[in-house]
């Protein structure tokens, strides 16, 4: 083959290794996504009071997860790079320095979730909605170290170029999700009926069977058997620990930046009332289960990414790159187009309120607008992620979503009274500018990377 034309076949190859990664990555996150969705369903048909608790607790639950996913998420452009490297021996001694640091960060989780219930009211949350989100929360935060073992370990592997775990152990935890939600609120078979307390509760035991199956895998398999996991028992270590914090808690700020943005518009918009914030709940959750699709390419993205350049290969950094921008922007066209023609019927699913109804089907034509910047503003920072850029696109995040986003969001949705509607204009802002920035950034990056090379 000439040196003309081996170019496209190469990047055909990249992007069939990418989908070929990111699939059931795709497939593990929308089974998360479906966590959220099973409990607004089993929420929304228990009562409207019900749903804006869970959306009030949800929201709470995960701005202390933001960090610790996005702490932990360094393992896996950590182990990538080792493995392109050929330093896989390194790999076990990390992942138990990073089991360390999942305990530790579950551990401040816990706590975050004990002391905030009592603050709600000082949120300006509505009376009716204060006492179902403290009982969600109260229960769910048992399950939080849970939750950031069960990703340390999922990083691990997606590092590893293995994804298929994140599928199955995804929709393991819906198995047991759904029928025992159910059942807790409702209260069936003689149980109490503990409304969004119960949903709480299985959530929180999902989370713990979800880590529970994941450690007993990684002791087991054979195809990590070389890697010697398990192989002893080592006390935290400073040393390991401070890298994955150097680069983790930048990108954990970043996470945070972003989802914080969404979880405030949530208890802004829970200040209107209940209807407001069912509403919300209702767009939200199908606008995250979309954002599934693009978040599990970036990571694949990551893993190739961090490969590449781990291996000293740069024009395979960025043809990795440029294949994730491409499946991204086919998938975004896909989900702004249901969203665009079917939000009526979507969120037919979710509630019987007219209300409810009437106000969420309009926000799913705000979350279609959005789905291109999302997606790019997400792969971008995929991309970084590999290559241990993480500084920087953190302070890009901050001026995004905060010093544009936020702002103007609430400055339209409350003190211009457009309400929901015109917090999402906020929500839309802010990703447009994170996606010009982050896009920026990576071509800036790897371009200076490229020249480098001889």
């Amino acid at each position: 083959m000439s040196t003309l034309s081996s170019p496209a076949p190469r990047f055909g190859h990249e992007v069939r290794a990418t989908v070929l990664l990111a699939l059931p990555l795709v497939l593990g996150h929308v089974s998360t996504g479906l966590i959220s969705f099973v409990d607004n369903v089993i929420a929304g048909h228990h009562g409207t009071d019900t749903l804006a608790a869970v959306t009030i607790g949800t929201a709470l639950l995960w701005l202390p997860m933001l960090i610790p996913i996005g702490t932990l998420i360094s393992l896996t452009a950590s182990v990538s790079q080792l493995d392109g490297a050929g330093r896989r021996d390194e790999i076990g001694p990390l992942f138990r320095q990073a089991l360390w640091l999942s305990v530790a960060l579950g551990a401040v989780m816990f706590f975050f979730l004990s002391v905030v219930p009592p603050l709600l009211p000082a949120f300006g949350i509505a009376a009716d909605i204060v006492p179902g989100a403290t009982g969600f929360l109260h229960a769910v935060r048992w399950g939080g170290p849970a939750l950031t073992l069960y990703f340390c370990m999922r990083y691990l592997c997606e590092g590893m170029h293995w994804t298929l775990p994140t599928m199955l152990f995804g929709f393991g935890g819906l198995l047991v999700l759904a029928p025992l939600g159910y059942v807790l609120a409702y209260g069936k078979f003689g149980l109490p009926a503990l409304g969004a307390e119960g949903l709480g509760i299985a959530s929180a035991t999902m989370m713990w069977l979800q880590a529970l199956a994941f450690a007993t895998y990684l002791w087991r398999t054979r195809r990590f058997a070389h890697l010697h996991l398990f192989a002893r028992f080592e006390p935290p270590r400073w040393g390991p620990m401070r890298e994955l914090l150097r680069t983790g808690l930048p990108i954990g700020i970043t996470v945070l930046m972003e989802g914080g943005l969404f979880i405030v518009t949530a208890l802004l918009i829970g200040r209107l009332g209940a209807t407001e914030a069912a509403a919300h709940q209702i767009a939200i959750n199908v606008a995250q289960l979309c954002f599934m699709v693009p978040m599990a390419v970036a990571e694949a993205t990551t893993v190739r990414v961090g490969h590449a350049i781990g291996g000293g290969n740069v024009a395979g950094m960025r043809r990795a790159a440029w294949a994730g921008y491409a499946i991204v922007l086919c998938t975004q066209a896909l989900s702004a187009s249901v969203l665009l023609f079917g939000h009526g019927a979507i969120v037919g699913l979710y509630s019987n309120d007219v209300a409810v109804a009437a106000l969420a089907s309009s926000l799913l034509l705000y979350a279609a607008t959005f789905q291109f910047p999302d997606g790019i503003q997400v792969l971008s920072a995929g991309a970084l992620r590999g290559l241990k850029d993480t500084r920087v696109p953190m302070f890009l995040a901050m001026l995004s979503y905060w010093g544009v986003g936020m702002p103007l969001g609430a400055g339209l949705g409350l003190g211009l009274g457009w309400g929901p509607r015109g917090m999402w204009i906020g929500l839309i802002t802010g990703l447009a500018v994170a996606a010009v920035l982050m896009c920026w950034r990576f071509h800036a990056t790897s371009s200076r990377l490229a020249r480098a090379v001889p």
